[in-house]
């Protein structure tokens, strides 16, 4: 019992706290959307309190176990979710136009949410026994390669912000392994090419729409445009102080569409303004410097590119969410993390922390 207790010790309780709290926000701003609903079950409220205490139980499960583990099946997980990822384009449920869901009984899983980490296992393993070698071409060719692998499974869902999140994972990681100036000069060059590609036979016309939409959102301000219209006056209308829980206009009118999924900013920007966003981004900027700190102290390479994976795919997705809710960024409908409504992603990014724990404890 005194081991278990002297083990649980070295927990980085900071980084959990502020998990707790970002969960709790979530709960209290879903609860609040149901609120001038008439009638309402607040399912949306329950389902959100059930994902946060099953993802609080993998977070301690997946600290408990060794974060070796993942290197010695960073291969057969990998190839675990290719076959998943084409399971769910051939038998996966259509939401919205993506078919990125499995149903397991009455529950529906986004497999993609798990798939980021895998690949960050993946990465970290392939760059930990490669690290001195990144010079090499091949090497940025190889990870490359596993990358587009996933990043086309999602692209044909399609699931254009997921497949953002996978690509922009694989860059930051790829650019603190130091790699040339000439390789870094190609791969632009060859993203620039790739997006020319995308552009003309890849990206469905509701993509484009999104992408010119974020260009100019008057374009179609009642078609394409009013989700980026409607959040942009909801972020702007909450002001200092904000107008309170329940007492936004925009999202608890219904002007703003997805307010508990992917403009959950809005809502906390209009409820409980630039003081409610300012807490938000301190408690995520909070996060990263533990993270950063439990990286800076690991002893040995993959636990330090499992690390700066984690930091990378949560970065990526905290950008892309702000980003559209603020018009900066395409709509792609990625969530923002914690807070969005949706238990695959909470349970995901639990999983990725609760890892990214199992190295502190380890490294202690």
């Amino acid at each position: 019992m005194r081991n278990i207790l002297v083990n649980w010790r070295k927990l980085d309780w900071f980084l959990f706290l502020a998990l707790i709290i970002l969960l709790i926000l979530s709960c209290s701003i879903l609860y609040s959307l149901n609120l001038n609903i008439e009638n309402s079950d607040f399912l949306a409220f329950k389902k959100q309190i059930f994902f946060a205490l099953s993802g609080l139980a993998l977070f301690f499960l997946f600290a408990k176990l060794n974060y070796s583990l993942w290197s010695t099946y960073a291969k057969l997980i990998f190839y675990a979710f290719i076959l998943i990822l084409l399971v769910v384009l051939v038998f996966g449920t259509s939401v919205k136009g993506t078919t990125g869901w499995l149903r397991i009984g009455g529950l529906g899983l986004q497999p993609v949410e798990f798939a980021k980490i895998a690949l960050i296992i993946f990465l970290a393993r392939y760059f930990s026994h490669n690290a001195q070698e990144f010079k090499l071409f091949r090497h940025i060719f190889f990870s490359g390669l596993a990358t587009f692998v996933f990043v086309a499974l999602v692209m044909l869902q399609p699931d254009l912000g997921s497949a953002l999140v996978l690509l922009g994972t694989w860059v930051i990681m790829l650019l603190f392994t130091g790699i040339q100036k000439k390789h870094f000069w190609w791969l632009s060059g060859s993203f620039l090419a790739v997006v020319t590609v995308a552009w003309f036979w890849l990206l469905r016309p509701y993509q484009k729409a999104r992408v010119l939409t974020f260009i100019n959102p008057s374009l179609d301000p009642m078609g394409d445009g009013y989700n980026v219209i409607q959040s942009m006056i909801a972020v702007g209308s909450g002001q200092f102080m904000g107008r309170g829980l329940a007492l936004g206009s925009q999202s608890n009118l219904h002007f703003l569409p997805e307010p508990g999924t992917d403009f959950i900013f809005a809502v906390i920007a209009e409820n409980l303004g630039f003081l409610g966003v300012t807490l938000v981004l301190a408690l995520f900027a909070f996060i990263f410097y533990r993270l950063l700190l439990i990286m800076r102290k690991s002893q040995d390479n993959f636990a330090s590119y499992l690390i700066l994976g984690m930091v990378a795919m949560l970065l990526v997705q905290l950008f892309i969410n702000i980003g559209m809710n603020m018009g900066i960024s395409p709509v792609t409908g990625i969530p923002l993390p914690l807070l969005s409504a949706g238990g695959s992603s909470i349970w995901a990014i639990m999983i990725a922390l609760g890892i990214a724990e199992s190295v502190k404890m380890r490294n202690s």
